[in-house]
């Protein structure tokens, strides 16, 4: 009894695993120095920085105009009174570019190290607030996942039997409605993770999805099913190099 019960006789088996998604949406910024301008998937997704994982532009801080030459340094990392402050060929840590050894002025009061990088130099001192690519909370997100049981032969998709055609040009992931809908919007995905999507966007965040297939094959493959849960990876009250960016 306890050996039937208890399923003993059971083995067990990991599974080998794929995943590949596609994003979708619009949404228009009209700032100082682009003016109008239309994001879509060109724009605002990246390339995987990393295994199983996008990027999803929120925000962004424009430099107009930037080109290799020489420029000031910003104070918080080459302020000087002298050109023998500034050790040319020199990169500070802080940086954004290589030092020429010279003392200049950053403005009529301060002056900093002369650097040859990128200028002008980026000032993110202030990051817009709220986000400017704020309606990304409305962008859809489509995952699509392979698995295989390899040592029982057994493969499945999480396109799953009750995921017909039809279906899936409507339908929209929620724990209680549609919990095998493969499409999720992402400010959906943030809010089940445990954190705000107008907060997160401002500086960016992490957010992990995992699907879980804990299936029991002595039933019919079609109970096999996955089951998506969504994971906060990032500390709000964090003050130490919040959130997520890149350049």
């Amino acid at each position: 009894w306890v050996f039937l019960y208890e399923k003993g006789y059971q083995s067990q088996d990991s599974i080998v695993s794929s995943v590949s998604v596609k994003l979708k949406g619009l949404t228009l910024t009209n700032e100082s120095v682009l003016g109008p301008h239309i994001w879509d998937v060109v724009g605002y997704v990246f390339p995987p920085q990393g295994d199983n994982s996008f990027v999803v532009m929120t925000n962004f801080i424009v430099t107009p105009g930037q080109k290799q030459g020489t420029c000031p340094e910003l104070p918080d990392a080459g302020l000087c009174a002298q050109d023998s402050d500034c050790s040319k060929g020199k990169y500070s840590r802080q940086g954004q570019g290589l030092m020429t050894g010279k003392c200049v002025h950053f403005n009529s009061s301060v002056k900093t190290c002369e650097i040859f990088g990128w200028c002008p130099v980026e000032v993110d001192y202030h990051v817009p607030s709220p986000a400017l690519l704020s309606e990304a909370q409305k962008f859809t997100l489509f995952i699509k996942n392979s698995i295989t049981f390899p040592r029982f032969k057994v493969s499945r998709r999480n396109l799953v039997e009750s995921v017909t055609k039809q279906y899936l040009k409507k339908c929209t992931y929620n724990k209680v409605t549609d919990s095998l809908c493969p499409v999720f919007d992402l400010g959906y995905i943030v809010k089940e993770s445990g954190q705000n999507f107008t907060f997160l966007a401002v500086k960016g965040g992490v957010v992990g999805i995992t699907i879980d297939w804990n299936c029991d094959l002595d039933w019919p493959v079609r109970y096999c099913k996955p089951i998506y849960q969504f994971h906060g990876l990032y500390n709000d009250d964090s003050n130490v190099s919040p959130g997520f960016n890149f350049r």
